[in-house]
């Protein structure tokens, strides 16, 4: 589809005049470059129109946003009211609003005679009912915020767009460069590109939660969600193009808070920064041990959050257990003071006394401390004998969505994530002495570093951590969600693996099975299922405004996803962040329609959960092929590396006679150009995954190979079983030797051939038990696993015995 085309049906109508003309633009330059030759004249001209055409967007966006901005502190304003009208009716005596989010409201503002002689919104003899039917209208106003920040987002997505491609192609006509020009003079002037929606985001999820709870937030209990002895942890991770970030923000935001360590502070942009230094020696071994998922595998690393200026470091070690151990994988950490990291990292300096002052001070338990001191001394004993240096540095923005106290569900979407190079490994001083680079802070996106010492991932990731009751399904939404066009599933992603197989490519020849496929553009077609759609009027349920499906009565099927090692979170004091538009930088409306719609979803799942209630099952360890959600699977041609060819012909053949059997299907929606397939034209469940990338030149694939204890028993179980066949030969041809007189040549044939043929076994059945051991050990998924030629051929050994022992007593007859 033509980019005018595109922008003429995605744009929202009541915005249109604001929108860039991009087709005015296009027929100016083809009118100019038909009619005469390119001149200066036409050149200035044409600059002054896309000068107007940006000052334009400009002006709106920043309107709009200051608009939105005000919408959303009158919504809360309306809440409070609302609240407090409540309050004062129904308690004969005076009440103030407990609500912590509102806690810029004055007492004086909300006494329990306000609402009656300074408001002429709210009347004092209003029933329940009328009460619910403002909410309703608050609801209503909610979902209008939400669907303008989506359609602002949008607005802004399809401007940027139309610049870049009309100055792309009028240096293409015209063969003049005004493309670098324009944006370093006047696109940088006026970066409403890069307008950042985090803010804007947590403001609205703040509004949104005041409309759900009607002012009264969900209070967080430790046990949600039944006893937490008999639960299941599963986390899974996914890439999320940009372009789908705000609309999945606003997803999320209909059913979880935005979650911050303080609730009260004001939001800044520092405040979602997290850094960490990992920590590898020259031999890469963390690295390959944490690709290759060995047992024991450990990646050390030290954090912080927010800017470089904070005082307080975090070390922690990511301990991967495999699954027939029994044991989880582990995250555990301490603190550290800054100014005492390097002494640390030189075995000068021990934590012992640091942390035992946490027991004393009543901080922490005695237990804890001994806990953390025993980690301790246990890294820096790894680091000083491993010889373990800085080797990468990874940035990013997290926003943290979760019910306070509520465990069950805890989903983070990380973004503008850059690894940046912290070794001196090829000669160039990057940190020095140091344990970390000084020349860097959190000024993404690094202008200062080289481009060859950073990797800038062009995605977000998201990660979802359910905790379950065991047989207990996940949520339905959390189900869509990770159905949906939004996301694409990458198991076992990891910041660490991806920076160093960058970053480090000439001391990598071991590479992520998702490395070949960055190139591979992860945006795929919006097939409606989770579209921003604005309320109509009168609506009550404020579900109609918000990412309703756009063809419910065609289901979308299930869908399944290997899952990354689960971690156990960390316990830290979070609650729910009072300013959520601001901290996911959505609109006010669009955030305060998600509230709204989350707080009904909660109260219907309690009342639910009051009459189901809960029961006691032991816990089940998830291994990495458990699917996080447990639903049937769908008849997509799905890919296991481990799997025979023959089973992915299998399934290929199947899904193409059951395509070639099904009607045929109404074309729509735009074609992808040069794409070698039609996607737009497939469904969701019909994404064809094909397996013939490659790995970049000089590099193998790592594929994680699950290798449990039983299958070197399995191994040993073969070799034995051969070794007892041919002591079973051996004792035949120990017969023939025995009762066969010394001057019988046909009978001592047959022995020795009998003998051989129980050497043969030995000594094959030997070699590939020493061979599949190696093999093993080398946890290398290709080798001689499945025997097909030996027993064959020590069938055709015994046949060769047996038939000359028959034939030379034939003879001898």
């Amino acid at each position: 589809m033509k980019f005018g085309r595109k922008i003429t049906t995605n744009l929202y109508d009541e915005w249109r005049p604001f929108y860039i003309d991009y087709n005015l633009l296009k027929r100016e330059l083809k009118s100019r470059t038909t009619s005469h030759s390119w001149d200066d004249k036409d050149e200035r001209d044409f600059t002054a129109m896309l000068n107007k055409e940006l000052d334009k967007v400009h002006d709106f966006q920043k309107q709009k946003t200051a608009e939105l901005s005000c919408r959303i502190r009158d919504a809360e304003k309306d809440v409070q009211k609302l609240v407090a009208q409540e309050s004062s009716s129904s308690e004969p005596s005076p009440i103030h609003c407990s609500d912590p989010e509102s806690h810029q409201a004055r007492p004086s503002d909300y006494g329990p005679d306000e609402g009656s002689d300074d408001d002429d919104d709210i009347d004092d003899n209003q029933s329940d009912a009328s009460l619910e039917d403002l909410f309703h209208g608050l609801q209503e106003e909610v979902a209008t915020l939400v669907a303008d920040v989506h359609d602002l987002a949008l607005y802004t997505k399809l401007n940027i767009t139309g610049f870049l491609k009309i100055l792309k192609k009028h240096d293409k006509i015209t063969n003049l460069p005004l493309k670098p020009t324009f944006i370093q003079k006047y696109l940088e002037e006026r970066p409403f590109y890069k307008y950042n929606w985090d803010a804007l985001i947590v403001k609205l999820s703040k509004l949104y939660n005041l409309v759900r709870t009607r002012g009264h937030p969900v209070q967080g209990d430790s046990s949600a969600g039944g006893n937490q002895s008999a639960f299941v942890r599963q986390t899974t991770k996914y890439w999320v193009h940009p372009d789908n970030l705000v609309p999945l923000k606003l997803a999320i935001l209909r059913h979880l808070p935005v979650l911050v360590f303080n609730a009260e502070k004001e939001f800044e942009q520092k405040d979602a920064a997290i850094t960490s230094i990992y920590f590898d020696n020259e031999d890469l071994e963390l690295y390959l041990g944490r690709l290759e998922k060995t047992e024991g595998a450990e990646a050390i690393r030290l954090r912080w959050y927010g800017d470089t200026d904070v005082k307080t470091i975090f070390v922690e070690r990511k301990t991967h257990r495999e699954d027939w151990t029994g044991e989880k994988s582990v995250k555990a950490r301490f603190p550290i003071k800054e100014h005492l990291v390097n002494a640390f990292l030189r075995g000068e300096y021990t934590m012992d006394a640091e942390l035992q002052a946490l027991a004393d001070k009543g901080k922490k338990t005695q237990a804890e401390v001994d806990s953390m001191i025993q980690l301790a001394s246990e890294v820096q004993y790894r680091i000083l004998t491993k010889q373990l240096h800085p080797v990468m540095r990874t940035f990013y923005n997290r926003t943290a969505f979760q019910l306070p106290g509520d465990p069950r569900v805890r989903i983070s979407l990380d973004t503008e994530l850059t690894m940046v190079r912290e070794d001196n490994w090829d000669g160039q001083t990057r940190t020095g002495d140091n344990w970390r680079r000084t020349d860097i802070g959190i000024d993404h996106p690094f202008d200062q570093v080289a481009a060859d010492d950073k990797e800038l991932f062009k995605y977000g990731v998201l990660e979802v951590k359910l905790q379950t009751q065991f047989g207990q399904e996940p949520p339905k939404w959390v189900t869509d969600l990770v159905q949906s066009y939004l996301v694409e599933a990458v198991p076992k992603f990891s910041k660490f693996i991806h920076g160093c197989a960058t970053l480090l490519p000439n001391r990598v020849d071991l590479v992520p099975f998702w490395l070949p496929q960055m190139d591979t553009d992860i945006l795929k077609p919006n097939t409606g299922y989770l579209t921003v759609e604005r309320p109509m009027k009168n609506t009550p349920d404020l579900q109609s405004g918000l990412f309703s499906p756009i063809s419910p009565v065609s289901p979308v099927p299930s869908y399944v996803e290997p899952v990354s090692e689960g971690e156990d979170d960390e316990e830290m004091d979070l609650a729910p962040a009072r300013d959520e538009d601001r901290r996911t930088g959505l609109p006010q409306e669009d955030v305060a329609a998600a509230i709204a719609f989350r707080e009904k979803s909660l109260k219907e799942r309690d009342r639910t959960s009051q009459f189901n209630g809960s029961s006691s099952t032991p816990e089940e360890v998830c291994d990495e092929r458990t699917p996080l959600l447990k639903l049937p699977r769908p008849p997509t041609v799905s890919i296991d590396p481990l799997a025979p060819s023959s089973a992915f012909d299998e399934s290929l053949r199947e899904r193409l006679q059951a395509n070639k059997n099904a009607p045929p299907r109404a074309q729509d929606g735009e074609i992808q150009e040069a794409a070698g397939l039609d996607e737009e034209n497939l469904r969701e469940e019909e994404r064809l995954l094909v397996r013939d990338w490659s790995a970049p030149s000089g590099k193998r694939i790592a594929v994680p190979v699950r290798i449990e204890p039983k299958v070197y028993f399995a191994n040993e179980r073969t070799f034995l079983k051969w070794l007892s066949f041919a002591v079973l030969i051996g004792s035949i041809a120990t017969t023939l030797l025995n009762f066969v007189p010394a001057d019988d040549p046909r009978g001592l044939i047959s022995a020795a051939l009998f003998t051989l043929a129980a050497l043969f076994a030995i000594a094959y059945s030997a070699i590939i038990f020493v061979y599949r051991a190696l093999r093993l050990r080398a946890r290398s998924a290709e080798g001689l696993y499945y025997d097909k030629y030996g027993p064959t051929i020590l069938c055709f050994v015994l046949l060769a015995a047996l038939g000359t022992n028959i034939a030379l007593r034939v003879a001898d007859m």
